[in-house]
């Protein structure tokens, strides 16, 4: 039994609504779907060959998600503002874009310039994360490839674009001796 639920190791977290992974012998999921119920919680079957995939989603979605908010918090640092005013601005997004997720759908909430196609904006970003630790870089890339991969119409069309930005960049950091 495996609650899709953060655990800070401060406050013991609600568990009404959240969904609880149950696998194993015939008669301990029954006793752990009727726990998982009786906390409010949300039982669905998993095989046990899947558990690292349903934890990998809940570490994608959840701890991840968290790592790409705070990269994006110090480049608003780097970019002259404090990081209460920078917190407070990308929570703010954030949770809008979650909250269209909820009620939209992925393709409608979908916003930035890989969701215009704005390709040119794209390569800028990339540009400018040059001169941050690699590591933006190399997120920056990876998330949009995975973004076109998941969320584009035309997932083909958008990572051979993304290529070649990816590519460009390389170039032009090798050229004035940065960041490979």
């Amino acid at each position: 039994m495996h609650p899709l639920q953060s655990f800070n190791g401060v406050t013991v977290p609600p568990l009404e609504g959240k969904v609880f992974a149950i696998e194993g012998h015939e008669l301990a999921a029954r006793a752990a779907r009727k726990i998982a119920r009786s906390l409010g919680g949300v039982p669905v079957g998993i095989s046990a060959a899947k558990k690292p995939l349903y934890h990998a989603a809940g570490a994608f979605a959840a701890g991840l998600s968290l790592a790409l908010e705070e990269a994006g918090v110090r480049m608003l640092m780097t970019a002259g503002l404090k990081r209460r005013e920078a917190q407070r601005a990308l929570l703010s997004l954030t949770r809008q874009v979650l909250e269209h997720y909820e009620k939209l759908g992925p393709q409608k909430a979908w916003t930035g310039p890989l969701s215009r196609g704005d390709f040119g904006v794209v390569a800028a970003h990339e540009n400018a994360l040059r001169e941050l630790p690699a590591e933006y870089l190399d997120a920056y890339q990876a998330v949009s490839r995975l973004a076109a991969q998941v969320l584009s119409h035309e997932p083909a069309a958008m990572l051979q674009k993304l290529d070649a930005i990816s590519s460009t960049v390389k170039l032009a950091a090798k050229t004035k001796g940065g960041y490979e």
